[in-house]
């Protein structure tokens, strides 16, 4: 069995499928209500990675556990070496964590310094474990999804600095083959798109998605900071226009091992944009 927690985000949602689909016993944790469409071989748990007496109950009788922050557990909650510790006394044998690429990148970064202690935990558990460290989201597009159906533009800072953004469906892939082979305990992936992409060249992905022209409109760090902290913590709106607005070397090169661990290449984020076409009509 495997206790997939983040189960109805962009990664978590499909790596219960993928699982489901190949046969394992799913426990699928969320701190929300289940989805309305039952996918067979999954159990889902209501439960909260930063309360770890809550998912005791979905650990027990788990060979596998896909541990994912959300939100503001990234900053703060519970310390992550209780729910390492309730993992270890359900008797949980391997651990694939999702981190941060920049939790590497930027360590004295304090939007990602949860994250390290989560990293430290998890290598500390005496567990097999494997970290994967994503970059960017594609899926973090969705947020000018309204702005484009109503508008049919792009609004967002750093218009030409381009990242290698990833396909949250090849993080699940990852974590899918990782979680249903061997050979990957002790190892960190670094998961990255297949070429890096500005906003600006995003725009113009969604514009060929679509059909139909998708302006762009470059706005000020300051406007930026002031939208996304409505729902963002500071700490987080700091560190991700830092990234995005003043990329490290690192930051920008583009990873081998979403092809080394798929024997094929990272999804390119056109694709991407077609795949999630109705959320942008």
């Amino acid at each position: 069995m495997i206790t997939v927690t983040g189960a109805t985000g962009n990664v978590g949602r499909a790596l219960v499928e993928l699982l489901a689909g190949a046969g394992e016993e799913v426990v699928a944790v969320s701190r929300r209500t289940q989805p309305a469409r039952a996918v067979q071989g999954v159990r889902w748990a209501r439960a909260d990675v930063g309360d770890a007496a809550s998912m005791r109950p979905a650990l027990a009788g788990a060979r596998a556990l896909f541990l994912l922050l959300g939100g503001e557990l990234n900053i703060r909650g519970e310390r992550p070496d209780a729910l390492l510790e309730a993992a270890v006394d359900a008797g949980v044998e391997q651990v694939v964590l999702i981190s941060s690429q920049a939790g590497a990148t930027r360590p004295d970064a304090p939007a990602h310094a949860r994250l390290r202690a989560c990293e430290a935990a998890v290598r500390a558990s005496g567990r097999n474990f494997t970290v994967l460290r994503p970059g960017g989201f594609a899926s973090n597009a969705f947020a000018w999804a309204e702005t484009v159906r109503t508008k049919r533009t792009v609004f967002a800072p750093f218009g030409d600095v381009a990242l290698p953004v990833v396909d949250p469906a090849d993080i699940a892939a990852v974590a899918a083959a990782v979680l249903g082979e061997g050979g990957h305990a002790g190892r960190t992936y670094e998961l990255t798109g297949p070429e890096p992409i500005s906003s600006r060249g995003q725009a113009a992905a969604l514009s060929a998605a679509l059909g139909e022209e998708v302006a762009f409109v470059e706005l000020s760090r300051e406007d930026a900071h002031a939208h996304m902290a409505r729902f963002m913590p500071e700490e987080i709106v700091r560190g991700t226009l830092d990234v995005l607005g003043a990329p490290l070397p690192a930051e920008v090169r583009v990873s081998p091992d979403v092809e080394t661990v798929l024997h094929r290449p990272a999804r390119p984020f056109g694709e991407w944009a077609a795949r999630n076409l109705p959320a942008f009509q």
